[in-house]
């Protein structure tokens, strides 16, 4: 009984003590002030690495639509956003990456000129551990946009060389919704010069636009240099095959012509594929020639040489001519083939339709020529030209694409 009244007194003097309550109430509530003390500590954290996620994704995203802009596959870009992303701070072994292109979702779900990036990482939990040991999960989306320029029906592919794309002499040309452009990083990069008149919506260039005649410009207040370069267009093409026997010296059938072409009179080619495999495609002065439907592929260092008397009437394909091949085609030059200049001297009366394609050798026109209703498009290392045209952008019925011209990537979501 005397115990029980000891203790008691003692537990009454606890209840009555106002240090020992709070004490005792410091004590109980201490572990609760730790974890609200580290969970703000750790939401810190994860804010933090949520907007360096952010940031990840936004570069990746921004460079994927400059690499898609400049012709990269789109699984090439999905298969490089994940370094990309990692080189900006991204945790990969702590997340996921997707690669959208075009994206999947948003307002710019199925553009082809978009990138989507999605991340995201699981984050540890350091104080608040305390509460939950499950990892809190942050994400970081980000979409990009390059748009486009309008198109071009000449585009010069390279890199260096002053005036890659030059109009020279008494020329006289109009473009109706097709710009001109020049790879060139050069502060020549195209030139307008000599006698020349040019009127076309727009005259770019990676480098310097060069003016020192008259450039008319329709939709474009001045030329525009400095621009993000254009991809070749059928850098992806296929050749055709080559393997296949010569044909007599006389043949003008689509196939294999080893040695060269000779056209010294009036022929009607047929349809197909015709191989200049070496040597000389050739049209003497008085010669006429006429074919639909053809698509000429120059190999093992096959020149042209169009005399300027020729008359001429070719048109690509409208369909694919061969696996792996791609309409609107007429001359296709191996892209192995040696630096060389291929000319065509033409009159008034001759026609090319389809895209003239040298991707490593220079390409010269001269003279007058058109293709129906406009449609001749010219992809070369360099080009210069002089003569009298009208060229148009609309060529899709006669089975050719058009060479779209980046004007400037933004991130849009």
């Amino acid at each position: 009984m005397k115990i029980s009244r000891s203790v008691n007194m003692v537990l009454s003097r606890c209840w009555r003590s106002s240090s020992g309550n709070v004490a005792i109430i410091s004590a109980l509530a201490m572990p609760c002030l730790v974890g609200f003390c580290g969970m703000g500590a750790d939401a810190g954290y994860w804010y933090y690495r949520q907007r360096v996620l952010q940031g990840a994704a936004d570069v990746t995203a921004y460079n994927g639509a400059i690499a898609l802009s400049a012709g990269t596959s789109a699984s090439a870009i999905v298969s490089g956003g994940s370094s990309d992303a990692t080189a900006n701070g991204w945790h990969s072994s702590q997340g996921t990456i997707t690669v959208n292109t075009p994206p999947a979702t948003g307002s710019y779900a199925g553009n082809a000129n978009s990138v989507e990036v999605i991340l995201t990482e699981n984050e540890p939990r350091f104080f608040s551990n305390l509460f939950s040991s499950s990892t809190v999960s942050i994400s970081a989306r980000a979409v990009a946009n390059y748009k486009v320029n309008g198109n071009a029906c000449i585009l010069a592919l390279d890199k260096t060389a002053k005036t890659a794309l030059q109009f020279w002499g008494h020329n006289s040309s109009t473009f109706t919704d097709c710009n001109v452009m020049s790879d060139s990083l050069n502060n020549q990069s195209l030139g307008v010069s000599g006698d020349s008149t040019v009127t076309v919506p727009c005259a770019l260039a990676v480098g310097t636009v060069y003016v020192n005649s008259t450039l008319n410009l329709t939709s474009c207040k001045s030329p525009q240099s400095d621009q993000q370069p254009v991809p070749d267009p059928y850098a992806n093409v296929s050749p055709p095959d080559t393997s296949g026997p010569c044909l007599p010296n006389n043949s003008y059938a689509p196939g294999k012509h080893c040695g060269g072409m000779s056209i010294k009179d009036t022929e009607t080619l047929s349809p197909g594929v015709y191989i200049i495999d070496g040597g000389t495609f050739s049209m003497n002065a008085n010669a006429n020639l006429t074919g639909t439907g053809v698509m000429f592929y120059l190999t093992n260092g096959a020149t042209l040489q169009f005399n300027g008397n020729a008359v001429f009437n070719l048109s690509a394909p409208t369909t694919a001519p061969y696996p792996g091949g791609e309409s609107g085609i007429l001359f296709f030059s191996d892209r192995n083939q040696a630096t060389a200049t291929q000319t065509f001297n033409s009159t008034a009366s001759s026609v090319l339709t389809g895209a003239l394609y040298f991707p490593t050798q220079a390409l010269t026109l001269n003279g007058d020529f058109v293709g129906a209703d406009g449609c001749t498009q010219m992809v070369a290392d360099t080009i210069t030209y002089s003569g009298n045209a009208t060229l148009s952008g609309d060529c899709s019925a006669y089975g050719m694409n058009t060479i779209p011209v980046p004007g400037g990537t933004t991130l849009v979501e």
